[in-house]
C-alpha cells in the first residue's frame, strides 16, 4: 500500500507493507513470531537534513491487553517502554518496523493505528507533533492457533483525532496537532 502526504507543501509517500513472518531468524525474531505479521513502512521525501526528520507514532488494541481490548494503548519501541515521547521512531525519513508475536497461539485480536508525524524544529521548545497520514494493521488468532493477518488499510481523517485524548494524557510535555479533514486541506 502506498499513501501519498504533504509536508510543507513538498509531497512524499509512505509505503507500508505487512508480511507472514516465514522465517523469524530473517527478521531478527524468536521462533515464536513464525506466521506472524511483520510490518515495514518506508517513507519517500525530498526533504533533507531536519526536511526529512519523521515520526512514527504507534497505539495498538489488543484483547490480550490489561483493557481485553477495549481502548488504544500507546505502543512505544521495547527498547524504550520508559520514554516520554510520542515516537517509537524518529528520524531522517524513518524506516517502521514492528513484529508483534505471542508465546503461545490463544484466540486474540490485535489492532494497530500507525501514523507518521513530524515536529517542527522551530517548535522543539513545545514539542509538537503534526500528523500526516495514518494506517491500520494487525492480527486475529482464532480458536485453533491460526493467524489471519489484516492490513494495512488506510485510516480516515478522523482516526488520529480520535487518539487526541490519549496521547495528550501520556505526553502531557507534547501537543497534538489535530489531523485536517480532506475538506479542509481542500480549501
Amino acid at each position: 500500500m502506498i499513501l501519498s502526504f504533504v509536508r510543507e507543501g513538498r509531497a512524499g509517500s509512505v509505503e507500508a507493507t505487512v508480511e507472514r513472518v516465514e522465517d523469524p531468524a530473517a527478521v531478527g525474531q524468536t521462533a515464536e513470531a513464525l506466521d506472524f505479521p511483520c510490518l515495514t513502512a518506508r517513507v519517500t521525501h525530498p526533504g533533507r537534513g531536519y526536511g526529512a526528520m519523521f515520526g512514527w507514532v504507534q497505539l495498538v488494541c489488543s484483547s490480550d491487553d490489561a483493557s481485553g481490548g477495549t481502548v488504544f494503548g500507546m505502543d512505544p519501541f521495547v527498547l524504550f517502554p520508559d520514554s516520554r515521547s510520542p515516537y517509537c521512531y524518529f528520524g531522517p525519513a524513518p524506516t517502521l518496523f514492528d513484529s508483534p508475536a505471542r508465546l503461545d497461539r490463544a484466540p486474540m485480536s490485535w489492532l494497530a493505528h500507525t501514523f507518521l508525524a513530524w515536529t517542527p524544529i522551530a517548535e522543539t521548545i513545545h514539542r509538537h507533533v503534526v500528523p500526516l497520514v495514518g494506517f491500520a494493521w494487525g492480527f486475529d488468532i482464532d480458536t485453533t492457533g491460526n493467524i489471519t493477518i489484516h492490513g494495512p488499510t488506510p485510516l480516515p481523517d478522523t482516526a488520529w483525532n480520535g487518539h487526541l485524548p490519549l496521547l495528550r494524557t501520556h505526553h502531557p510535555a507534547w501537543t497534538f496537532a489535530p489531523q485536517p479533514t480532506t475538506r479542509d486541506r481542500n480549501t
